[in-house]
Order: structure tokens, then sequence, then C-alpha cells
């Protein structure tokens, strides 16, 4: 079978550029994340990077091909930047955004030699779609477990036709460089420049399938997240405090560890949203949220459970751990409530430990909450163990 290379780069160029137009239609625009645009402006560059190389041996202008390198590293990056928004932080952002102007640069210093500026070209590219592969491989972050084995369907494919286009990429460089005259013109229909641009093409619309399916498992993320999180707070909402510390309690017993937990409430809520309002209320619970959130241990875990009631499990805590996190809690409040709010924001607390009887987290909450209550009908704003321990 005989393959046209010209023809072969206008059809790389020209379907990059449908694609384009169609990530839009399948993806929309407003309100679209940052990874989706991300993803969008990578393949809307690689089609423009590729008309511009085909344009430019008709044109003869070292500015056009000098455009190209950049558009196409452009592409490359924008599609870096994609993996980064969907599998969380990669390292290499910054070398990610320089090498666009790189390859720019080294085309124009290099124009007067075929080989030089298509081995230079060709290595940068190479470079790229390895950073690509590296970003691929690294654990993902902040997605939830599930989500995580998932994604490896389309980090896969992905991964399987970056890999292959950075070791043709990478031929490429070293035939470029090292056998002048098997290659040399940018359409030569050498063996390995036809596998390339075959590939290419073929590569092309699998990137956009594992484009569109990162996208999807954005979203399911984002809303798995939502249904997980209390939207004023930020915090656990308590069907997900519940979920989770299930894990915590397995742990403490499998290891014989003390566990405790705190539940708060702040005092006088509904007589604050009488005097200034429920919006104030709600500026009242989001601070309160925040500074328990900041003043927790690493490891604890922290959820809104009510209303205006708040819990904090705590993994190796022993009767000190619970009056240590009560008072670093006052103290914050005590400094940030009356700049932010306007007026003093204080809670009541009560606490319970594990014992070897407990079912789960329910029976702790439970009793954490007649130590809670007590603290109320007692005064407000102190805290107290459960019956039956020190505090």
């Amino acid at each position: 079978m005989h393959f046209d290379l010209p023809t072969l780069f206008s059809l790389l160029a020209l379907q990059s550029l449908v694609l384009a137009l169609a990530l839009p239609v399948l993806m929309g625009w407003h309100q679209l994340s940052p990874g989706g645009r991300h993803a969008q402006a990578a393949m809307t560059l690689h089609g423009v990077g590729w008309l511009l190389l085909v344009l430019a041996p008709e044109q003869g202008h070292r500015w056009v091909g000098a455009l190209a390198m950049a558009a196409i590293a452009a592409a490359l990056s924008a599609l870096w930047l994609a993996i980064a928004q969907w599998l969380g932080s990669r390292r290499g952002r910054r070398l990610m955004l320089a090498l666009p102007a790189l390859a720019a640069l080294l085309y124009l210093l290099s124009f007067g030699s075929f080989s030089l500026r298509t081995s230079s070209s060709n290595a940068l590219f190479c470079a790229q779609l390895l950073l690509l592969c590296l970003a691929l491989i690294q654990a993902p972050k902040g997605m939830e477990p599930e989500l995580v084995r998932a994604s490896w369907r389309w980090r896969g494919l992905l991964l399987g036709c970056l890999a292959v286009m950075a070791l043709l990429t990478g031929g490429r460089a070293a035939l470029a460089a090292l056998h002048e005259a098997a290659y040399p013109s940018f359409a030569t229909p050498h063996p390995l420049n036809t596998l390339s641009m075959v590939l290419s093409v073929l590569a092309v619309p699998l990137t956009m399938a594992a484009m569109l399916a990162a996208w999807r498992g954005e979203a399911e993320n984002a809303f798995q997240r939502l249904a997980q999180t209390d939207v004023l707070t930020g915090l656990c909402n308590r069907r997900a405090f519940l979920s989770r510390s299930v894990d915590h309690l397995s742990m403490a017993r499998r290891y014989k560890e003390p566990l405790a937990l705190m539940m708060l409430d702040i005092d006088f809520l509904k007589a604050l949203n009488d005097k200034h309002g429920p919006e104030m209320g709600d500026r009242a619970l989001a601070l309160f949220g925040r500074c328990l959130q900041e003043q927790k241990r690493l490891g604890d875990l922290v959820g809104r459970v009510g209303g205006e009631e708040f819990a904090v499990l705590m993994m190796r805590c022993d009767a000190q751990g619970p009056e240590a996190l009560d008072k670093r809690l006052r103290e914050a409040l005590a400094l940030k409530a009356p700049a932010e709010l306007g007026f003093a924001l204080d809670f009541s607390a009560g606490w319970a430990r594990l014992r070897h009887g407990d079912r789960d987290v329910e029976d702790l909450m439970r009793r954490a909450e007649t130590a809670l209550y007590e603290a109320k009908r007692t005064g407000r704003g102190r805290l107290l163990a459960e019956p039956g321990l020190e505090g």
C-alpha cells in the first residue's frame, strides 16, 4: 500500500481542526472546567501547527515553520496542563510552559540546516511526549479510589498513543541527525517517516477519545465530591463522615490504638440568626468549619453532621487530645470571629472514647452527644467527657 506523505500531512491537519471544532460541541463551552479548556486548546493548536507545517514549504518562510513548531509544542503543553487538572498537580509545569518558545527558537536558529532543525525539533517533541507519559504514570491526587481505578482506562489509551509517538519521534530525530541522506526533506517517503505519519493520523482520534473519557471522569469525581461535601463549610457531610469513619475505627482496633470522637455545637446560633439574619448565621458556620479544619491534627476526620453540629474523629488520641483541640479552637474563634463577624462565637463540646463493644462511630456519637448536651445544660461554652471518663 502506498501512502502519499503530503496528503497525510494535510489529512492530519484537517482531522485535528475538525475534532477541535467537535470538542466544544461534545463538552460544551460555558462553565467548562480548566481541564476541558486545555484539552480543546491542545486539539486546536495541534491542527493549526500541522496546517502551518503543510504551508511552510510552499511559503518558503522560516517564520511560518517556527510558528508551526511553537503551535505543535504548545498543543503538547496544553495536553499536559489538562492532565494536571484531571489527575492533580504534576512536576514539570514551568518546563512545559517554556518549551513552545524554545521550539520556535531552535527552529529559527537551525533553519539553515534541514538535518539540524529536524533533529532538534523532533528531539524536543520526543521530550515533551515522554513528560506527558510520566504525568500519566504518576498516581492521581484528590481522586476517589474507585475513580482512580477507572481512570486507568483512558490513561492507558492515552499513554499507549503517546509512548508510540515518542518512540517514532525520537527515531525521526535520530534519523535526521545520523542519516541525513536517508531523510533529506520533510516529505521524504522513508519507512519511519511514513509509519510516523500513518500512526499520527490514527492517534489523534484515539487521543480525543481519551480526553473525552478523562473529562467525563473529572465530572464524576466532582459529583462524588459534591455528594460527600457540605457546601457551606467544605467539610465532610454526615454521610461521608460515617462512611470514612469505618476505616479509622478498623485501624484503631487492629493496632489497639486509642481513638476519640468530639461533638461540637455552636452556642446560640438560632439567636444569632434572629438577630443578624440567616446570611450572617451561614458566615458563622463557615468560619467555625474553617477554624475547626485549621486546628485539627493531621489525620483527624472532621465533618458537619447536623445543622450546627460538627464532629471530629481523632486517631491515636488520649484524654489530652480533645482538650488541646478545644483550647486551640476557642483561641482561634476569639481572634477571628470579632474581626470577621463583628461578634464573638462560642461553642459547647463533648467527647467519647472508643470502647470494645462499639459497633460503629454512631455509638461514639451518641455518648459524645450526651456529654455535649450536659455541657449545654450546665452553662455552655465548655467541653465535657462522656460519663465515666475524666475530662
